[in-house]
């Protein structure tokens, strides 16, 4: 097949479909709008519904014999130096279960950085698959996990040669990354092949001054979210594929079961013109994004009471090649408040949106798309943040455990306890019993507790604390942690 990346072959499909004035007798039940209610449209625009067509019978035909993703995929993979591409239109969250579920099968274990997204724990929960925990690499001083090394890695083969393969979540929605070459050997020397979590790399290809790309480094297979750091639309995800350790008919048969029958044509039109724009001007793009974040933290530096933290802060003996800056990490401790009172004072009093925060940190995801007048709108209410910190108070404390408190043990699979019959505790009589739910601070999604696990006091502590003093935990029975839902005696 010949490449062509001045190509959109799902962009120039649609336009092929409108100009023949396709008729649909299928769903979507819309029909280009015309059954759409006039106020939806004025919100969502024509061109939404307009681009909302079938993908098989529809912007290809019932056989998909135009090759319409066929090719789109292959553009991607060509892109981002993949031998092969899939594009997945429910988010990373399905694609890194797919390649978990191709990878190792039910009964069979899987070495897993104790990060991971809750997606990662979703996927051990609907499979049966045995964890075997890779403690990250934990910042005691700044109460941040730093992605696991490579020598955890060798350890755990050492202790558990039976294991299938490993999976590793870099970079850290704060920019950090593992050494993925090293990772890499330790798995391909047996053998087993490495899965990376790379939801927040996607823009990782298209410049040198940013850390190593999965697929460069040797991993065999990488996910990554288009919509995180691209310009592709919400739950837009690619997974790729390299090498011969995973057959690449049993990754698509995973993906089609569990992904959907129905798949948005407009969001495999955001993944494709996304690849064509990297490639035709990504390093252009990604440069000046760059160089922004850069001059917009030392000016974020200056301000006062906030402390950006920077490759100082984040990078280390153990981890990978480098930070991305472009997630601009805010230490506002000196402000005398917490990231969540700040992070709802900056949306109320600026309608700005922080990527993150937490009990001390906010931060704001940089991408592309910034220029000079969102990061001056951003810097102006930095500094009107400083200049109000004492009117927000002193906020209640969290109670952040020591690392070694922080892990508890997995008695249980996951799926094992989050399947078995469940009874609901008060908090104060949790500890020692063993979680039947997923407990996970949001953002950035990585669990505090874990079905199987037996819980222990500081860990309670730190939720019931963090619940106190803004956190939210949207996955919890009961987010107000009142309550907790724990393995029936």
């Amino acid at each position: 097949m010949a490449l062509d990346h001045d190509e959109a072959p799902v962009l120039d499909a649609l336009a092929r479909y409108h100009a023949a004035k396709e008729l649909g007798f299928t769903p979507p039940g819309h029909k280009q709008a015309r059954g759409a209610d006039p106020r939806a449209v004025a919100v969502l625009g024509e061109a939404v519904y307009a681009g909302d067509v079938l993908a098989s019978g529809g912007l290809d035909d019932r056989r998909m014999r135009g090759g319409v993703l066929e090719r789109a995929e292959a553009l991607m993979a060509d892109a981002v130096h993949a031998e092969r591409t899939y594009f997945s239109t429910c988010g990373s969250s399905l694609s890194v279960k797919a390649a978990m579920l191709t990878v190792t099968c039910p009964g069979q274990k899987l070495l897993v950085g104790r990060d991971a997204h809750k997606s990662v724990i979703a996927g051990l929960i609907l499979s049966g698959v045995s964890p075997v925990w890779i403690e990250p690499q934990w910042d005691a001083e700044r109460h941040l996990a730093h992605p696991p090394s490579p020598e955890a890695y060798e350890r755990a083969f050492e202790e558990h040669p039976d294991a299938d393969g490993a999976l590793v979540t870099s970079p850290t929605p704060y920019g950090s990354s593992a050494d993925l070459r090293a990772i890499a050997e330790v798995c391909h020397r047996r053998g087993k092949p490495l899965v990376v979590d790379e939801a927040w790399g996607a823009h990782l290809p298209f410049h040198e001054d940013l850390p190593a790309w999965a697929m460069d480094a040797g991993a065999d297979v990488c996910v990554t979210s288009i919509h995180k750091m691209g310009s592709g639309l919400e739950q837009g995800s690619v997974f790729h594929l390299q090498g011969d350790l995973i057959d690449p008919e049993e990754l698509a048969s995973r993906a089609d079961l569990l992904g959907t029958t129905s798949p948005s044509v407009l969001l495999y039109a955001g993944m494709d013109a996304w690849r064509r724009q990297m490639v035709q001007d990504g390093h252009r793009l990604v440069g000046h994004a760059l160089d922004l974040a850069l001059r917009t933290q030392e000016e974020i530096g200056a301000i006062d009471g906030i402390h950006v933290n920077g490759a100082d802060d984040l990078t280390g003996p153990g981890l990978g090649d480098g930070l991305d800056p472009l997630p601009t990490v805010m230490d506002i401790t000196d402000l005398g408040t917490s990231g969540y009172r700040a992070g709802d004072w900056l949306r109320e009093h600026h309608h700005l949106d922080m990527h993150l925060y937490d009990h001390r940190r906010i931060s704001a995801q940089f991408t592309h798309a910034d220029d000079t007048e969102t990061a001056d709108r951003l810097l102006t209410a930095l500094r009107d943040l400083a200049a109000h910190a004492d009117e927000l108070g002193g906020a209640p404390p969290v109670e952040v455990p020591a690392p070694q408190e922080l892990r508890m043990t997995q008695e249980w699979l996951p799926r094992d306890a989050y399947f078995t019959r469940h009874t609901k505790v008060p908090v104060a009589q949790a500890a020692g019993r063993i979680s039947g739910e997923m407990i996970t601070p949001y953002p950035p999604g990585i669990p505090a507790v874990l079905p199987g696990e037996r819980l222990t006091e500081p860990v309670l502590r730190y939720l019931t604390s963090g619940v106190r003093a803004g956190m939210n935990l949207p996955d919890a029975a009961d987010p107000g942690l009142d309550t907790i839902r724990v393995v029936g005696e």
